[in-house]
């Protein structure tokens, strides 16, 4: 059985975190158009067709899976943010599209601290090095736990978007 959180649902389709990045922006309350204009302004492609495609799936598949997982409400063309599980916020703030992960960041300090440290001779350094590795395994585990929880359990065919 496929485990769907609400951190899964959000994150499982980037038009879903889009909507729910829009949402935050506007202090939890849009109108669909508003937000049909931005997912197709970030997907890169404005035309009438396309945003047709983006507002089918908000209403088809979106919105409602964000519904039944209590993230958000629809009413007359007025979608409200109700609540964002505190891992999701967390992942959308640190890292955006073509980023590196605050775990790689940590992970690259730590070694130029051990290389640093070896160099030198320093057993301070390399102590830090070893802290900030830490911190890189931590953050990356706790990352992986809200990105991929199901994916040990089955596969799972891929939301496109669709």
């Amino acid at each position: 059985m496929i485990n769907s959180t609400p951190s899964n649902v959000i994150l499982g389709n980037e038009r879903r975190t889009l909507l729910i990045e829009f949402l935050q922006m506007k202090n939890g309350k849009a109108e669909l158009r508003e937000a049909v204009e931005y997912i197709a302004e970030k997907e890169g492609n404005t035309d009438r067709k396309h945003r047709k495609s983006v507002y089918v799936s908000l209403m088809q598949t979106h919105i409602p899976k964000l519904e039944h997982e209590g993230v958000l409400t629809f009413e007359r063309g007025m979608i409200t943010l109700l609540r964002v599980p505190d891992n999701v916020t967390l992942y959308m703030e640190v890292v955006k599209r073509n980023d590196i992960s605050w775990s790689a960041f940590y992970a690259g300090i730590s070694f130029i601290f051990a290389l640093t440290a070896l160099w030198f001779g320093d057993f301070l350094l390399l102590f830090a090095s070893l802290t900030y590795l830490l911190v890189a395994l931590i953050q990356h585990a706790r990352t992986y736990r809200v990105l991929r929880p199901a994916d040990e359990e089955s596969p799972e065919k891929p939301d496109n978007g669709e």
